[in-house]
């Protein structure tokens, strides 16, 4: 065989080649293993930094202020960095509906609900926790699915947390950029389904660079791995060349 040949089926079979999460399906049970073995000892907020509890009562930060979702900024939740819609839409269960997703009312329905339904795939990316992070329920809940980009001339939304959204985008404050890159990056490596767009790539490649892994992160990432039996190698590797 030419050696060209060689070289090009090398190079298909090192494309998104990274393990992925094949051992836990439950959304529930992978925030319960976030909550009890990985964040027990460092329970601090993607976005703003806010402290939690064990009883996912929120300590917001001072200056922290919302006047939207006003109950759900006093509790914890798990956000998807990479939305579960992001990829959910690949699924034709979430697009269409499927023919197991229909209410004890006789009505069909699609989206998350059906394709959690009916998708083992989709079950095991929607329960990766490499994907998951604390953040204040508020702030989850204005993100939305919104993709990331710079937002120069928009003020923050929740006062003193300097997270800012405005027509269906959102900046994120510096202290979070890193770790959401390298979530973006992982997610794209990892499974072939979901493929960033070239803008948002572009970005968090030049946030992977400018907000370097922390000690905490890697922390994470290697708890993680244990309890999901796969690693970020994205973390992984800028772990290993600090």
């Amino acid at each position: 065989m030419k050696r060209t040949n060689i070289l090009l089926l090398l190079s298909l079979f090192t494309v998104n080649t990274f393990a992925a999460n094949e051992t836990n399906q439950s959304f529930s049970k992978a925030k319960k293993l976030l909550e009890t073995k990985v964040y027990h000892n460092n329970r601090v907020t993607l976005y703003c930094g806010a402290l939690f509890d064990a009883k996912k009562n929120i300590i917001p930060p001072r200056g922290f202020q919302t006047d939207k979702h006003v109950k759900r900024a006093k509790r914890v939740e798990w956000e998807h960095v990479v939305p579960a819609e992001n990829f959910g839409r690949t699924f034709i269960a979430w697009r269409e509906g499927d023919k197991q997703c229909v209410s004890s009312k006789g009505k069909a329905y699609k989206g998350r609900k059906c394709a959690n339904k009916v998708n083992d795939e989709y079950k095991y990316m929607q329960a990766d926790m490499h994907n998951l992070f604390p953040a204040i329920g508020a702030v989850n809940a204005m993100r939305s699915n919104y993709n990331f980009q710079m937002l120069p001339h928009v003020q923050s939304d929740f006062g003193s947390c300097p997270m800012k959204i405005d027509n269906k985008k959102a900046e994120p404050p510096e202290l979070a950029r890193g770790r959401i890159a390298r979530t973006y990056l992982y997610m794209d490596e990892t499974y072939p389904r979901y493929n960033m767009s070239k803008s948002q790539k572009q970005l968090m490649n030049a946030w992977d660079k400018m907000y370097p892994v922390t000690q905490w992160e890697c922390t994470r990432s290697t708890k993680i791995a244990s309890l999901q039996k796969n690693r970020n190698d994205i973390v992984e590797s800028r772990c290993d060349a600090r």
